[in-house]
C-alpha cells in the first residue's frame, strides 16, 4: 500500500489532485490549440528558480529548465502576449513552439510514451521532480518528449534487436557479453539491472552504440515497471575495475538521461566493490548528479553486503550469498517471434480499439477536470463517480495496450525468457 501524500496514484493528497488535474488541462488546452493560459505568477516563480539554480542544481537540469519558456525573460514576453489577446492582468501566455514542438507531434509523442501504463503515473513523475510545481513540470515533460521525437526513441523501442545492431555497430556484442542487464527484484519489489563495469572499455565500441543500447533496455525495462512499485534498483559491479573502464561521457549520458527524461524511476543504485581508484572518479562523479539522485546511492564492499538490499533468492549466485544460479547468457531472436508485425489487418483492428479507448480517457479526465467547477456540464456526476470510472478505464486501456503490443512492437529478451507475460505481467523466476 502505497502511503497517503506520496504523489503515486492512488495516493495523492487534495492539493496534490489539484496539480495533477491542472497538469491534465493545460495540456489539453496545448494539444487543442498549440497555447495555453497560466497565471504569471507561475511562471516568474519558475523562471526566478530556473535562474538562481534552486531546484535544478545539475548541468543538465539547469540548461533544461533555462530553455523554453525560461529563456530571455520570458515570463514577461508572455504576460505581454496574454494581455494582446484580451486576459487580464496577471495571466501569462505558453506555446508549444518555444520548445519546438508542435500540436500534431503532442498527443501521439505522449501516448507513446505511457504505453501500457496509467497515464497519471507519467504525469505524476514529472510532477514529482519538479516538486509539484506544475509549470516546471510541463516545461520538463514537454522537453522530454521533444527529447524522444529529436533521438527517435520510438523507433528505438519498437525495432527488433537485429534491426537495432544492423544500424549500430557491436550492438549485438555488447547485449552477449552481459555489459548491462536486467534480472529479478530487490528488497522492495524493484526491478535490478546490473552494469559489470570491468566489461566496459571506451574505445571497443561507438559512444552511439551505447546510447542505443542504454536507451532499448530501459524501453525494455519500462513497459514491466508498474504500480506501486515504479522504480528500480542499478547495481554497478566495480568487481575488478580499473581506470581503462572509466568512461566519464557515458556517465554523464546516464545521470542526463535519468534526471531529465525518465525522472522518478530511479529507487537505489549501488555502487559494489569499488577500489580505492575509484574513489578519485567518485568525488568528480558526484557533483554532476542531483543531490535527489546521490541520496539514494549506497556503497557495498563484501558480497554478503548486498544481501541487506537484494534477497539471497534473488541475489545470483557468483556473489558469496547469492541463492540464484541463473548465468546471463543473450537469447537471441526466435523464429516467427515477430509474425504478428506483417498481421496488419489485425493490426489495425486493434490499434483502431486502443486509439479509441485513449480518446474515451481523455474525455473522461476532462470531465475529471472540470468536476465541481463552473465548467461541468452534467453537475448531477459526482467526482466519486467520475473517478472510478476513470479506474476502470485506465485498466482497460493497459489491456487493449497488450494485445496490441506484439503487432507494433518486436519481441525482446524479456519475451523470451518468458519474463514479460503477454498481458503486461512480470514474471521472474529465480534457480535455488
Amino acid at each position: 500500500m502505497t502511503p497517503p501524500g506520496t504523489g503515486y496514484i492512488d495516493s495523492l493528497t487534495p492539493d496534490q489532485t489539484a496539480v495533477l488535474k491542472e497538469v491534465w488541462s493545460i495540456i489539453f488546452h496545448i494539444a487543442d490549440s498549440g497555447e495555453a493560459i497560466v497565471p504569471a505568477d507561475m511562471m516568474r516563480e519558475v523562471e526566478k528558480e530556473a535562474l538562481s539554480g534552486q531546484g535544478a542544481q545539475t548541468p543538465t537540469v539547469q540548461a533544461a529548465a533555462k530553455a523554453g519558456w525560461f529563456s530571455g525573460n520570458k515570463s514577461v514576453q508572455a504576460e505581454e502576449a496574454a494581455k494582446a489577446e484580451g486576459y487580464g492582468t496577471g495571466m501569462a501566455k505558453i506555446s508549444l513552439e518555444d520548445l519546438g514542438l508542435s500540436v500534431d507531434k503532442l498527443r501521439p509523442i505522449l501516448w507513446d510514451n505511457v504505453m501500457g501504463d496509467h497515464p497519471d503515473a507519467l504525469l505524476l513523475r514529472f510532477i514529482r521532480a519538479r516538486k509539484w510545481n506544475t509549470i516546471n513540470a510541463l516545461s520538463m515533460m514537454f522537453k522530454a518528449f521533444k527529447w524522444r521525437l529529436d533521438e527517435d526513441i520510438p523507433a528505438v523501442k519498437y525495432s527488433s534487436d537485429a534491426q537495432l545492431n544492423d544500424q549500430n555497430p557491436k550492438f549485438f556484442e555488447q547485449l552477449e557479453m552481459g555489459k548491462f542487464y536486467i534480472k529479478g527484484t530487490d528488497v522492495e519489489n524493484r526491478m535490478v539491472a546490473y552494469l559489470n563495469v570491468r566489461l566496459h572499455h571506451p574505445s571497443d565500441q561507438p559512444p552511439k552504440t551505447l546510447e542505443k543500447l542504454t536507451i532499448y533496455v530501459m524501453e525494455c525495462g519500462r513497459v514491466m515497471v508498474e504500480h506501486p512499485v515504479e522504480t528500480v534498483c542499478l547495481v554497478f559491479d566495480l568487481t575488478g575495475f580499473s581506470l581503462s573502464n572509466m568512461d566519464f561521457a557515458m556517465v554523464r549520458y546516464l545521470i542526463s538521461i535519468f534526471e531529465a527524461y525518465y525522472p522518478e524511476s530511479l529507487g537505489r543504485i549501488i555502487v559494489h566493490g569499488a577500489p580505492f581508484v575509484f574513489w578519485g572518479v567518485w568525488k568528480i562523479i558526484q557533483p554532476w548528479m542531483d543531490p535527489v539522485v546521490a541520496s539514494k546511492v549506497r556503497f557495498t564492499r563484501k558480497d554478503q553486503d548486498l544481501l541487506e538490499y537484494i534477497p539471497a533468492e534473488h541475489l545470483p549466485a557468483r556473489y558469496k550469498g547469492g541463492l540464484d544460479k541463473y548465468e546471463y547468457k543473450y537469447i537471441h531472436a526466435q523464429e516467427g517471434e515477430n509474425a504478428h508485425m506483417a498481421d496488419t489487418a489485425t493490426k489495425d483492428r486493434l490499434v483502431a480499439e486502443w486509439k479509441a479507448l485513449m480518446w474515451k480517457f481523455e474525455a473522461l479526465t476532462r470531465e475529471w477536470v472540470q468536476v465541481g467547477t463552473e465548467k461541468q456540464v452534467d453537475v448531477e456526476r459526482t467526482e466519486e463517480v467520475v473517478v472510478k470510472e476513470r479506474t476502470e478505464l485506465a485498466k482497460e486501456l493497459k489491456a487493449a495496450y497488450f494485445r496490441m503490443d506484439p503487432y507494433i512492437r518486436a519481441r525482446n529478451l524479456f519475451h523470451r525468457q518468458g519474463v514479460a507475460l503477454p498481458d503486461g505481467g512480470v514474471k521472474w523466476t529465480y534457480v535455488n
